[in-house]
């Protein structure tokens, strides 16, 4: 009634297969958007330490 664990493994998998250069391009645009990210964390810290406690003087 139900599929064997046996019969699962012979099945090939369902969705979307990469290719070997698929997964390099995915990898690639990965570390770029990561790498992108942390520029902006530092960017974002340095001007807090630029700035200082002035960060903190505003009108509310």
């Amino acid at each position: 009634m139900g599929v064997h664990a046996d019969q699962m493994a012979e099945q090939e998998p369902d969705g979307i297969v990469l290719t070997e250069a698929q997964k390099k391009s995915r990898r690639q645009r990965s570390l770029a958007i990561a790498l992108a990210l942390g520029v902006l964390v530092l960017l974002f810290f340095a001007v807090t330490l630029v700035k200082g406690p002035a960060v903190l003087n505003r009108p509310l």
